[in-house]
């Protein structure tokens, strides 16, 4: 588990403290994350903490091989997550300015941080909202069922610009008589 002391890094005579370190996801981890993740390997963070009055902040780079589901068949799909994120920690409750001024504020309890659990929560945030397949990216099919059909974007404004308003359709008429004389 990844734990470092709040106060060892505020006092530290470094400016820096180093973290270079691989990471083993915890069973509760998969079991909380079992639809969003299947797997993931050679999770590895990289990064630094310092302390920045009040703070202790933390900036790191992870990369991992993930194996989610497509969102459009749930077929497993292989991907390498590569990305960053930055927390800060603080001993005591943040005030709403400071909540309002920082992304990310976590109080910290009995001087641990806990980085492990930063880094599968950021895991979780850093997964695409769309995941396919290289057949369903390459096929560009969309799942159908009786009566109704998912379209691209593209289609639906293509479908949307050929469509005939109604309220002109009527008035089209008008103008027929004229045209044949």
């Amino acid at each position: 588990m990844l734990k470092f002391s709040y106060s060892q890094i505020k006092n530290s005579r470094n400016l820096l403290t180093h973290v270079d370190e691989n990471v083993e996801l915890s069973k509760e981890f998969f079991d909380r994350s079992k639809e969003l993740l299947e797997d993931a390997n050679n999770i590895h963070v990289t990064g630094n903490f310092f302390y920045d009055e009040p703070f202790v902040t933390g900036n790191f780079t992870v990369e991992a091989d993930v194996v989610a589901p497509s969102t459009r068949s749930l077929k497993p799909v292989k991907m390498h997550q590569k990305f960053n994120f930055t927390e800060n920690y603080s001993e005591v409750e943040p005030t709403q300015e400071q909540l309002d001024e920082e992304d990310t504020i976590v109080t910290v309890k009995d001087d641990t941080i806990d980085l492990q659990k930063a880094v599968e929560d950021n895991l979780l945030l850093s997964l695409p909202s769309v995941i396919l397949t290289p057949e369903e990216e390459a096929k560009g099919d969309f799942p159908a069922g009786e009566g109704w059909k998912v379209v691209s974007q593209e289609a639906y404004q293509e479908q949307q610009s050929n469509k005939e308003n109604p309220a002109f359709a009527k008035l089209k008429d008008l103008f027929k008589d004229e045209k044949n004389k």
